[in-house]
C-alpha cells in the first residue's frame, strides 16, 4: 500500500492540532515551579492518563503485539507486577514526598541525606532517561520511515521538533494535557486496527482461538517451577520474575523517576496523586491485554513469518489497512511516542535545573532568568535525545526489551538508595552512596555476563544497595559503640 494525499493530510493536521493545544493549554508560566509543576493545580485523572501516555509511548505500541506475535501472552504477569509496585509507590514513597515542598524526586534524598546524594541520583536519571527514551525516539522511526517513506533520521527528527515546540511554550502543563488527549488518540487508532484485522480472518474469534491454542499463544502463567535455578533466573516472563521484576521496576519508574514523579507532584494534595498512580497501574493491565492480544491476532492472520518482531503490526499497517485509516494509525503512533519524549525533556530538564543548576549555580539569579534557562535546556535535552535515538538505530533486539533492560540497569541502585533513607533511619549519606554505587556497579557485571534476565535487574539491584548500605551502618555503628565502651 501506497500512502495517499488523505493520511498525509490526517497526519499533518494531527501534529499541528497537537502543537497548538500544548501552547495553549500550559498557559502563561512566571516561575520556573509554574514550569515544571504545572502551579500543582492538574486534576488527579488527566495525571493518570498523562502516566500511562509517558510510559507507554511507541514500544507499546510496535513491541509488545510483535513480542506475543513472537511468543505468547506471559508478558501480562509484568503487567501485574507493575500494578503490585504503584500501590507501594502510593502507600510508601508519595508520602514522604508530600511532606514538603519537593520540586523533583531526588530533592527528598538531599532532605534526607544531602546534596551529594540528590545531584549523584539526578546525573544517574538524567544519563538512563536519555539512553531509554533515545530507545523509544528510535523504536517510533521504524513504523514511520517505512509507511512515510523517508529517512529514519528525519522520523526521528519530527517526532523530536514536534514535543519539543509544546513542552518548551506549555511547561509541564501543557504536557501534561496533551498526554491525556494522545493516549485516546493511540488507544483508539489500535482499537481500530484491531477490529479490521479480525474482520479480515475468516470465522473471526474461532479462527483466533483455535490458532493460538494450537501454537500455546494464550499461555499468560509460567511458573518456571520445571526450570532449573539458571533457566529460572536466565527466563523473563517465569512469574516471579514478572511478578517481583515488575512490582520492582515500577516502584523505580514510579516512585524515584522524574518522568512520572514530576506528574505526581503536580497533583494538588496526597489524595489526588495516590489515585493518579494506582489507576494508572490498573489501566496499564488492560492496555497491555489488549496490546498483547493484538499480537495474537496477527499471528493468526499471518502464521509464521521470517520477520523482526517490531516491524510485524507496521507490515499490518503498510499493507493491509484502507486509505485514510493508515494516517489515524500513524498519528496514533506519534501520540504514544510524542507523549514520552514530551515528559522526557520536560523531566530532564526540570532534574539538571532543581537538582544541578540551582542548588550549585542559581541561588543569586532572578525568577525570570530561571526560566529563561529552564527553556534552554528542554532545547538541549531534545537535541540530546536525538543524538541518542541515533545510536540504537543498529539494533536488532526487541525495542521494548532494549529500553526496560536500560532503565533496570540503574534503577535498582536508584530504588535502593531511596529505600534506605525510607525505611533505615541510621543510614546516612556516605553509606546510602556507596551502596547507590555498588548497586550500580554489579549491575554492569550482571548484564555484561548476562547471569539474570532483565527483569531481575531492579530486584537485584535494590538487594545490593540496602543490603551494602545497611552492613556499613551497622559496622559504623559498632564500631562507635565498642570506643564509647
Amino acid at each position: 500500500m501506497e500512502n495517499s494525499l488523505p493520511d498525509y493530510i490526517i497526519i499533518a493536521s494531527y501534529l499541528l492540532a497537537i502543537a497548538l493545544i500544548g501552547i495553549f493549554s500550559g498557559g502563561r508560566q512566571k516561575s520556573v515551579k509554574d514550569y515544571f509543576l504545572g502551579a500543582k493545580e492538574i486534576p488527579w485523572w488527566i495525571v493518570c492518563f498523562s502516566i500511562i501516555a509517558a510510559e507507554t509511548s511507541a514500544l507499546t505500541f510496535i513491541s509488545i503485539p510483535g513480542l506475543a506475535y513472537l511468543t505468547n501472552l506471559n508478558f501480562l504477569q509484568v503487567a501485574f507486577g507493575f500494578l503490585i509496585g504503584r500501590i507501594f509507590v502510593a502507600i510508601l514513597f508519595l508520602p514522604a514526598y508530600f511532606k514538603g515542598e519537593l520540586e523533583t524526586a531526588y530533592k527528598y534524598l538531599d532532605t534526607r541525606f544531602g546534596k551529594t546524594t540528590r545531584s549523584f541520583a539526578s546525573i544517574v536519571f538524567l544519563l538512563t532517561r536519555l539512553a531509554a527514551d533515545g530507545v523509544r525516539l528510535f523504536a517510533t522511526s521504524i513504523p514511520l520511515y517505512l509507511m512515510l517513506q523517508i529517512n529514519p533520521i528525519v522520523a526521528i527528527i519530527i517526532v523530536a521538533i514536534i514535543s519539543l515546540i509544546y513542552t518548551y511554550t506549555g511547561g509541564i502543563k501543557g504536557v501534561i494535557w496533551v498526554d491525556a488527549l494522545q493516549m485516546f488518540i493511540y488507544i483508539g487508532g489500535a482499537i481500530a486496527a484491531g477490529i479490521i484485522l479480525l474482520n479480515l480472518l475468516p470465522g473471526g474469534w474461532d479462527t483466533v482461538l483455535k490458532s493460538a491454542a494450537t501454537d500455546s499463544k494464550l499461555s499468560f502463567i509460567n511458573t518456571g517451577f520445571s526450570l532449573s535455578f539458571s533457566e529460572f533466573i536466565s527466563r523473563p516472563y517465569t512469574l516471579f520474575a514478572g511478578i517481583i521484576g515488575g512490582a520492582f521496576l515500577s516502584m523505580a519508574s514510579h516512585g524515584t523517576d522524574q518522568l512520572i514523579v514530576q506528574r505526581l507532584l503536580a497533583t494538588k494534595d496526597l489524595k489526588e496523586a495516590k489515585k493518579a498512580v494506582i489507576g494508572s497501574g490498573i489501566i496499564i493491565v488492560f492496555q497491555f491485554t489488549f496490546f498483547l492480544i493484538l499480537g495474537i491476532l496477527l499471528y493468526a492472520y499471518y502464521g509464521n513469518l521470517n520477520i523482526r518482531s517490531d516491524e510485524i503490526f507496521p507490515k499490518f499497517i503498510i499493507e493491509v489497512l484502507p486509505v485514510g485509516v493508515s494516517g489515524i494509525i500513524i498519528a496514533g503512533l506519534l501520540a504514544a511516542a510524542m507523549s514520552t519524549i514530551a515528559g522526557s525533556m520536560s523531566s530532564l530538564s526540570s532534574s539538571a535545573m532543581m537538582d544541578i543548576f540551582i542548588p550549585f549555580f542559581g541561588k543569586n539569579i532572578n525568577e525570570n532568568k530561571k526560566l529563561i534557562i529552564s527553556r534552554i535546556l528542554t532545547i538541549f535535552f531534545a537535541l540530546l535525545l536525538i543524538l541518542f535515538a541515533l545510536i540504537f538505530v543498529e539494533s536488532s533486539q526487541a525495542v521494548v526489551e532494549v529500553a526496560l533492560s536500560i532503565a533496570s540497569f540503574t534503577y535498582g541502585g536508584l530504588l535502593g538508595a531511596f529505600l534506605l533513607g525510607l525505611i533505615y533511619q541510621k543510614v546516612e549519606e556516605k553509606e546510602a552512596i556507596i551502596g547507590f554505587i555498588t548497586g550500580i556497579v554489579i549491575m554492569i557485571v550482571i548484564i555484561s555476563l548476562k547471569l539474570v534476565a532483565w527483569t531481575w535487574f531492579t530486584f537485584v539491584g535494590v538487594i545490593v544497595t540496602v543490603l551494602v548500605g545497611s552492613m556499613l551502618t551497622w559496622i559504623k555503628n559498632s564500631k562507635l559503640k565498642n570506643k564509647a565502651n
